[in-house]
This record gives C-alpha cells, structure tokens and sequence, in this order.
C-alpha cells in the first residue's frame, strides 16, 4: 500500500479530514479533502463534522481552525512551519493607534498570531479585505500585519484613511519591478498575474492581483492559454488540474514559501497515525480572538 493510500486509509479510521493551503507540495494537496486559500479553509474549519482536523499549513491556521473548533482535534504535520509576517506587528504599536485616533478600526489580516487578533476588531483574509474594509462604519483603519495588502486596499478603498503597518510576506516581497520587466519580455502578451502581498510598484505593474482562489479562478475563466504567474508556485499544481491545456510560466523562481514547504506527505501521515502535534489556544486568548475571526465569516458572507 502507498504512503498515499494509508494517509486516505487513516482518514477515514479515524473521521478525520485534511485541509491543505494551496502553498504547500503537491502531493499534500492530493490527499486533501479540501484545499484552498485562508479564507476557504477558515470557513471550512467551522464547518466539518470530523473529529480530528489535520492542517496542512502554517501555524496561525492551525490557531484559527482551533479558535473555531475548541471542542475539535486540531494537528499540524509540522509545528515549526510558521509565517514570520503573522508576528509583524507591534502590540505598543497598536495601543497608541488606538490613543491618537478616536474612531479606528483595528483590521487584522488572517495571516496573524492568535494573539495579534486578540487586538483586532475584525480578522479579513486577502479576497474580503477590500469588501469588509469598505464596509466597517470607521474612517481610520490601522491594517496588520502586512503592510503590502494594507496598500492594496488603500487604492481600492481611497474614502478610508487607511494606516500601514510595516509589516510583509518575505515570499512575496522577493518579487522585483525587474522580474515583471523581464517576464514581459520573454512572455510577450501573457497575463501577469500577482498576489497583493507583492509589494506596491509591482502590483501595478502588472494584469491582474488577487487572493489565491481569485488568481486561480482568473486563470480558469481568462480565454488566454498562457499565464505569468506571481504568487508562492504551490498553486500551479492546482491552476494545472484546473486547466490542464494551459500554460503557467513562474515570475520568478524565488517565489518559493520555505515554511509551507515544510510540511510533507509522511508528517502528514505521521501526525494523523499518532495524532501527534496538537494545536492549543489559551482559553483567554481563545476567547478574544474569536470575536474577530466570527465577525469576519459575518460580514464575509
């Protein structure tokens, strides 16, 4: 029997179900009941009637589906695939926002510390930030962590006085205005599409931006058969299933997330078999947390 069918063996043993970012390998991916991006996957973490969840992705997800599912097992393949982003913001910081603006609205991108949305008013993931921040009654709008989405929005959103925070993707802020420059070039009339994590000039600079579901969905719906594509390269296996007469060209071979690499087929059945690296939230923390992400699924709907 193959690693692969003992993992499905093993789900079923134990109703148990696998949910995996579109970052991670492949053949993760292929034993997934579900794989999508953060938001896909936060919402189908509150939903599933299995007993043990096993997340195949970096540790603030495996937090968020806990936050979600306290009565619930929640098991990570690997405990130290983690975002740096989802620490890049200050909780002094993030106090004294609140001291000099009277009307503000702490909004915290999913790709967060437990903790950090413990700060938060509201959680929003890369393809609702635009529609959540646009609809929260505040004018003033501290973003977190990632200062690059917080930009993003801020364009889209101009009637909003919207404060970056300093923080970034350091997968996505390898990208350069130069690689775009030459994927040109050597890709003449192909879409360029990014993720608005990349940074500003780079965006711009580019066809279209996009959560990761976006980005594949572009692909799928655009009559073109060739892409450029600028985003962490685990989603080509699913832009590939998607559209297997289409071709995916990488803007840069850098756009590689080393964390979510770490998480692979045989930590995926060894989590599963001992149900080892369980995820816990301190119950304080839990609470607090909670509030932004329920808020979120709320006005995401």
């Amino acid at each position: 029997m193959s690693l692969k069918e003992d993992v499905l063996r093993l789900k079923k043993e134990k109703n148990a179900i696998i949910l995996a970012h579109y970052y991670v390998d492949g053949a993760v991916q292929d034993v997934a009941d579900f794989v999508g991006d953060s938001y896909a996957l936060a919402k189908k973490a509150k939903n599933t009637d299995a007993d043990i969840i096993v997340f195949a992705g970096v540790k603030f997800m495996g937090e968020s589906a806990k936050m979600l599912n306290p009565e619930k097992k929640v098991l990570m393949p690997d405990l130290n695939a983690d975002c740096p982003m989802a620490h890049m913001a200050s909780k002094a910081v993030i106090k004294k926002m609140k001291e000099e603006y009277e009307d503000l609205a702490v909004v915290c991108y999913i790709n967060s510390t437990a903790e950090l949305k413990t700060m938060a008013d509201i959680c929003v993931t890369s393809s609702n930030a635009v529609k959540i921040v646009r609809s929260l009654p505040n004018k003033n709008i501290f973003f977190i962590p990632d200062g690059n989405l917080g930009a993003y929005v801020k364009k889209q959103v101009p009637e909003k006085n919207i404060i970056l925070n300093d923080g970034y993707c350091i997968t996505h802020k390898r990208v350069t205005l130069k690689d775009v420059e030459k994927a040109r070039k050597e890709h003449p009339n192909v879409p360029i599409i990014v993720h608005p994590e990349c940074v500003n000039e780079v965006v711009e600079a580019t066809d279209f931006a996009g959560s990761t579901s976006e980005l594949i969905q572009y692909t799928v719906d655009n009559p073109n058969k060739e892409f450029v594509i600028g985003t962490e390269l685990g989603v080509l296996h699913e832009m590939q299933l998607k559209s297997p007469d289409k071709t995916f060209y990488p803007l840069t071979d850098k756009l590689i997330c080393m964390n979510m690499k770490k998480v692979s087929l045989e930590k995926v059945y060894d989590c599963l078999l001992n149900e080892t690296n369980e995820v816990f939230v301190d119950e304080e923390v839990k609470v607090m947390a909670e509030k932004s992400l329920d808020r979120m699924l709320e006005l995401a709907k």
